[in-house]
């Protein structure tokens, strides 16, 4: 029998300290340390706030970085060994870093790294800005301004699955859209699978829905699979969410649909192969047709094609292994692991070499 979404607006979401103006923000922010125990998912917002998923603690911060001065438009950013800089830094080993996720502020351009210093739940989270002039420090966050929010109901820290620990996708990725901060996360519940709206400026409570989806690849319907990466997207002047799962189900949600109370099953327009695990994904426009540029753990970096989004049937049974949305693999891209976009023209993109160093790089966008 075909198993139905529920929602839940939740208002076990809460902000933690007093409110306080920071600088010049205008962001209800208090200066002192986040109490982050992990770091992970990043996303930009307004005035270089950056937000920071903590799936061991199941919580998100925004953090008000202070990096609001314009940086230079176009040229070469790139910064090979940037895991031998950072763990020199912190003097450690390069293997006794993860570099989780990759974020650049659109004000200044500088890069953003969510950094694990060490290995395992008990890791330390750092992190790291980056800039074109090769300079790569470490961001204190000891004394810094910020708002905190805590997630009801995150998954046991026990937990696994496929002898994966299922608190690691507590946060599995983060957007700011309009005023909300999007989170895709997996939750304690039979419904496991969300995303979670929450106002910003951060209020006292949020809305969160589960989302379910037809995996094409699994021929099932699915309520705990969890969005690995997602962007927002316009189709004919509406907002989307695109998001991307493991194996490589593609499935829009439209953002007007999540509503407390509501009832949303996300349309999947795209199976864009099974064995592959998506890592990070982007939007761009050029030529006048909008792209999605997806990295992969299997299948390389994809320049997905999207003038469809709107036209193609939903995938409703089950497909072989690729149908919906076109794509091309990019294949002058080899081992890229994170990427965000540098301007209108170019990406940031985070790859590992063969000998197993992380370069951080910028590339025009394909």
């Amino acid at each position: 029998m075909t198993r139905r979404i529920q929602f839940a607006a939740i208002a076990a979401v809460f902000l933690t300290g007093s409110v306080a103006l920071a600088k010049d923000s205008g962001e209800g922010l208090v200066t002192g340390d986040p109490g982050l125990k992990s770091a992970g998912a990043l996303a930009f917002g307004p005035n270089g706030i950056l937000f920071i998923g903590d799936s061991q603690g199941s919580a998100l911060v925004a953090i008000d970085t202070g990096d609001q001065s314009p940086g230079p438009v176009g040229g070469t950013f790139q910064i090979e060994g940037i895991d031998g800089k950072i763990a020199g830094a912190l003097g450690v080993k390069p293997r006794d870093l993860l570099i989780n996720d990759l974020a650049v502020n659109p004000i200044s351009g500088k890069a953003y790294l969510s950094v694990s210093r060490g290995r395992g739940p008990d890791a330390a989270p750092v992190l790291v800005r980056a800039d074109r002039s090769g300079k790569v420090e470490i961001v204190a966050l000891e004394k810094i301004p910020f708002a905190k929010v805590e997630l009801a109901n995150p998954p046991d820290p026990n937990a696994k699955q496929m002898g994966q620990s299922l608190r690691t996708d507590a946060i599995t990725d983060i957007a700011y859209l309009d005023g909300k901060l999007y989170v895709a996360r997996l939750s304690n519940e039979e419904f496991s699978s969300k995303f979670l709206m929450i106002p910003f400026p951060f209020k006292k409570s949020a809305d969160e829905a589960s989302v379910e989806i037809y995996h094409g690849s699994h021929g099932r319907l699915e309520t705990k699979s969890p969005i690995r990466t997602f962007v927002p997207f316009e189709i004919k002047g509406e907002s989307y969410l695109m998001a991307a799962y493991t194996c490589t189900p593609l499935v829009k949600v439209p953002v007007a649909a999540l509503k407390p109370g509501s009832h949303v099953k996300g349309t999947t327009i795209a199976e864009l192969g099974n064995r592959n695990r998506p890592l990070d994904m982007i939007t761009y426009t050029k030529g006048g047709k909008t792209y999605l540029l997806l990295a992969n753990s299997s299948r390389g970096v994809m320049k997905v094609e999207t003038e469809d989004a709107d036209k193609l049937a939903p995938i409703t049974s089950r497909v072989p292994d690729k149908q919906g949305l076109t794509y091309e693999t990019i294949g002058g891209l080899k081992g890229v692991v994170q990427l965000d976009k540098l301007g209108d023209n170019q990406a940031l993109i985070l790859t590992q070499a063969a000998d197993g160093a992380f370069n951080l790089q910028s590339i025009d966008l394909p």
